[in-house]
């Protein structure tokens, strides 16, 4: 494993009886990146996250979490990770400091204390730290799983769906604080449903169903399956000027969209200018040049589809 990646698994697999919850999963994430796991419920996330945490231990296939061997220092590896899960569980009758105290010292974390007050004024709680976490809105308590979670400061952190349910306004400073722990060279592996929150934060993503179907930065998936759609808008109905710019190098599709025609090219970088001289070529009154970007939504749900589903 080189010292450049977090997290490398080979042909790693989880059977529970005769259903195959995770099935020869080979990847790299690598240091310093915040890394999108995502896929339908039952895809084997949750299975994944526990193998790579040292949870569970892997049917076959081998796995390093930072540098350390899934199965033989467990331990370690355990020590170097934190995990927010979806519905964590929080000591209701505790107050907020004190709820994050004993997390700390079940960590030997030096200064207790300080770690508390440290992620508590990060997140916006200090002021309510001595209010028990039961009176806590549903946000929150996200927020004060999310600073139990740092605690020890670990190097490779693994959130699942770290928004839901919060508002606006407290997912803004979740997804600002996921970008700052990323300036500190941790690893983030996050699991979401939120397309647009993936998008956003995540290098590289994984799309996941029970093994891995694709995996690349955001940019890379879209021009993997859609390629690059720019849209000239014209002056005119654009029907007649379509077949002006099949044949330019580097047109790989043309449609016509009333007074817009939509041309997939590799490269419009390098292919525009030439689409552009063809068409003040044939007398096109160009209005505005731009690029079509499909969602991640639409990459997911393509990519989901042609893959296969989780089943368990």
């Amino acid at each position: 494993m080189t010292t450049m990646d977090a997290i490398r698994t080979e042909g790693l697999t989880r059977l529970f009886g005769d259903i195959t919850a995770v099935q020869d999963l080979t990847m790299r994430v690598p240091q310093g990146s915040v890394f999108g796991l995502l896929g339908p419920n039952g895809a084997g996330k949750t299975t994944t996250v526990r193998m790579l945490t040292a949870l569970i231990a892997p049917s076959e296939g081998k796995a390093w979490v930072d540098g350390l061997r899934v199965g033989k220092q467990d331990k370690d590896i355990r020590r170097r990770v934190g995990v927010l899960t979806e519905t964590p569980g929080l000591y209701e009758q505790l107050t907020a400091a004190r709820n994050l105290e004993i997390f700390a010292r079940l960590y030997e974390v030096p200064d207790p204390a300080g770690a508390v007050e440290k992620y508590l004024r990060m997140l916006g709680l200090w002021d309510r730290r001595d209010d028990l976490a039961g009176t806590y809105s549903k946000g929150m308590r996200q927020k004060l799983a999310i600073a139990r979670t740092l605690m020890h400061e670990p190097r490779i952190l693994f959130l699942d769906e770290p928004t839901a349910g919060l508002d606006p306004a407290s997912a803004r400073l979740v997804r600002d604080f996921i970008r700052d722990l990323k300036t500190q060279g941790r690893t983030i592996i996050l699991c979401t449903h939120n397309m647009e929150e993936a998008d956003e934060l995540c290098d590289e993503i994984g799309l996941f169903s029970s093994r891995m179907i694709a995996q690349g930065t955001p940019k890379e998936l879209r021009q993997r399956l859609f390629g690059r759609m720019v849209v000239f808008h014209l002056a005119q109905d654009a029907l007649a000027i379509a077949p002006m710019v099949e044949n330019v190098s580097g047109v790989m599709e043309v449609q016509a969209v009333d007074n817009k025609l939509v041309v997939r090219v590799a490269n419009p970088e390098q292919d525009n200018p030439a689409i552009v001289n063809a068409l003040v070529a044939v007398g096109a009154g160009i209005q505005f040049v731009g690029e079509m970007r499909h969602s991640l939504e639409d990459v997911y749900l393509q990519l989901i589809e042609e893959g296969g589903h989780g089943e368990n």
